[in-house]
């Protein structure tokens, strides 16, 4: 096998972490980033001692195994369809496009291409969520009725990035969206979503909410609540509550979660709360860029497609219609 070589495209605060995992990876013999900030790029390579690529069009010509796409969501069209037009598997962060008419081009575009692009949904390889799967698969739960998920982030995220982050349901719910059809093995087919602002001001400034609420309806009948706040002050909360008819799997309750018991005699916890999603999915996010490296040399199939990506974006865009009319939203109505 000829030396296996990644780029990285936007070494930003995601891109240079996957940057410094890369470089752990075993296999990898070369990393080579690129941004447009092209000394936020050569402070990266300099610091992990990687290649330094000068711009995308130089890091598209360094020879890549794959690439692996971090930039803002505006370049991602861009960047997966020119990848993919020199034969170099891509690993692209959620999401594909900005809007559900952008995926679906990009998904034309890549019709009947070889190349394969894999999607970022890092909680499909986090251990408890791989183990939820399991434990439904396996008929463990007997017939799943409710699921319960949270994404409850401790501090909103700046103000800048609000107004181009796509909004809660789009930037923070997809990730519960996917996780719930994953772990399930369903289709959503309805949805009602409703959201609150009870925070800083530049959230309601970019037609966007601090906090949500979803109620979800599968195909089979059981019914899925996600909660979503940027104001969980107690610490990251990522959970995922699946309750069946012979018992039930909890994703994300250990020590480290940020839930405070009053009950007489019940101890806290001595572990503080993990403190953003980057800490609580590091082991998942090295799993999954292991996984793409093993997709990009053509050692592994293609986990996360992105037919997957644009299932969840289209549930996240019946919450964001369901938000704005006040009423359920059938998928249907949203779907092109």
């Amino acid at each position: 096998m000829p030396p296996i070589r990644i780029g990285l495209a936007g070494t930003g605060r995601i891109g240079a972490v996957h940057a410094e995992t890369l470089t752990t990876l075993p296999g990898v013999e070369a990393v080579v980033v690129a941004d447009a900030d092209a000394a936020r790029a050569r402070s990266t390579a300099d610091k992990l001692g990687v290649e330094f690529a000068p711009d995308i069009e130089a890091l598209l010509a360094a020879n890549l195994t794959g690439l692996v796409i971090t930039t803002a969501t505006d370049s991602h069209p861009a960047l997966i369809t020119a990848a993919v037009d020199r034969g170099i598997p891509v690993f692209c962060e959620k999401p594909i496009a900005a809007d559900i008419l952008g995926t679906l081009a990009v998904i034309d575009r890549l019709t009947g291409s070889p190349v394969p692009v894999q999607i970022g949904f890092q909680r499909r390889f986090d251990a408890g969520y791989r183990a939820a799967r399991t434990a439904v698969t396996s008929g463990d739960l007997g017939w799943v009725h409710t699921l319960r998920a949270t994404t409850l982030d401790p501090a909103p995220p700046p103000a800048e990035y609000i107004p181009r982050s796509g909004g809660v349901f789009r930037d923070c719910g997809v990730h519960d969206f996917d996780i719930i059809r994953w772990v399930t093995g369903r289709e959503v087919v309805e949805v009602y979503a409703t959201g609150a602002n009870r925070g800083d001001r530049f959230f309601s400034a970019a037609g966007d909410v601090d906090t949500a609420a979803v109620i979800l309806r599968l195909d089979d009948g059981a019914l899925a609540t996600v909660s979503l706040t940027r104001y969980n002050g107690a610490g990251y909360d990522v959970r995922l509550e699946v309750l069946g008819s012979l018992g039930n799997a909890v994703v994300g309750l250990d020590d480290r979660s940020p839930l405070h018991s009053v009950e007489p005699g019940y101890p806290p916890s001595t572990l503080p709360a993990y403190p953003g999603f980057l800490d609580r999915f590091h082991p998942a996010y090295t799993a999954e860029l292991a996984t793409f490296v093993g997709v990009a040399t053509g050692r592994m199939p293609n986990p996360c497609p992105p037919a997957d990506a644009l299932e969840a974006f289209y549930i996240a865009e019946a919450c964001e219609l369901s938000r704005h009319t006040a009423r359920p939203v059938p998928l249907a109505e949203v779907r092109r």
